[in-house]
């Protein structure tokens, strides 16, 4: 088990679980995070979605403002991560699929 898997993390996720609309979100997050914190998360979220439409780098530079330096961290979490990036993006592209 990882070590930052905890009593408070876990509260954390149950909380976000809860969340039911996009506006819900903001929110949440917005109270949680930073502006920066957030625009952070929703770039490699970004960069995670065109590496995986088998984009290469400099064309994810030019489209999201990302460095190379997060564009590869992002990659890593890709291949060799848990595969959380990866659940996301099938699950919205499922939901893209049932519309």
């Amino acid at each position: 088990m990882k070590s930052y898997h905890n009593q408070d993390m876990d509260y954390l996720f149950q909380g976000i679980l809860t969340l039911k609309t996009v506006e819900e979100c903001y929110a949440f997050f917005e109270d949680v995070c930073t502006i920066k914190e957030l625009q952070a998360m929703a770039q490699r979220f970004r960069v995670a979605e065109q590496l995986n439409t088998g984009k290469n780098y400099l064309e994810i530079q030019a489209d999201t403002g990302a460095s190379s330096a997060t564009i590869s961290r992002v990659n890593k979490c890709l291949v060799y991560g848990s595969g959380g990036y990866l659940t996301a993006l099938q699950r919205l592209d499922e939901g893209k699929q049932d519309e």
